[in-house]
């Protein structure tokens, strides 16, 4: 255990691409990623990207779509959704943060009202009592006012909404471009340097 490590959670929006990338640039960034991944997330990857993922038993290799070194996939711990004795389930379990990447509306509910139904809900419930970065990462559009006062509910409570929005003044020329936008937004909130993509006023 580190305080450099991360836990990030796949929920069952759309854009599971955005959650496996970003697991991918923590990897190469060095970091240990502890890993949660929600049944309906898994469905989703089935459907967006026709990969027939099943999270019981984990496959590495499976979820990882670049070749990843074998010293970066050992970094990579896997959670079951139900797994309320992993050590990420635990205030004195130390991390550098949460990501929830992409956060369905349910998950958004749940955590919202304080609802810790699954692992996900709980270590993020920890990272908002601890204090500690929780970077939701929102797909939906549009939104209900109930789904508005969620978020703002959340942020209040301490966490960054970091919707799945990316820009186009980069002019980018394939959805890996637009999926890496959001990816370095993550990483700026979690402070980890990346050179994914080019910067607003920088020309190189």
């Amino acid at each position: 255990m580190s305080a450099a490590d991360l836990v990030v959670a796949i929920t069952g929006a759309s854009g599971v691409q955005y959650g496996r990338r970003l697991v991918e640039v923590l990897l190469q960034a060095g970091r240990t990623v502890h890993l949660v991944i929600s049944p309906a997330a898994c469905q989703v990857f089935q459907e967006e990207m026709n990969l027939a993922f099943n999270s019981d038993p984990f496959d590495v290799e499976q979820f990882l779509e670049k070749e990843i070194d074998i010293d970066a996939q050992s970094r990579l711990k896997f959670h079951h959704h139900q797994d309320f004795l992993a050590g990420i389930a635990s205030g004195s379990f130390r991390t550098a943060g949460m990501v929830i990447c992409p956060c369905s509306m349910g998950t958004l509910g749940s955590l919202a009202n304080g609802m810790s139904t699954n692992l996900i809900h709980r270590v993020a419930d920890v990272h908002l009592k601890e204090r500690r970065k929780l970077i939701i990462v929102p797909r939906e559009t549009p939104l209900s006012s109930i789904q508005l006062e969620n978020m703002k509910r959340l942020v209040d409570a301490g966490a960054v909404m970091l919707p799945a929005m990316p820009g186009f003044y980069l002019q980018p020329k394939s959805i890996d471009d637009l999926i890496d936008f959001i990816v370095t937004r993550i990483c700026d909130h979690l402070d980890i340097e990346v050179n994914l993509t080019k910067r607003w006023g920088n020309e190189s």
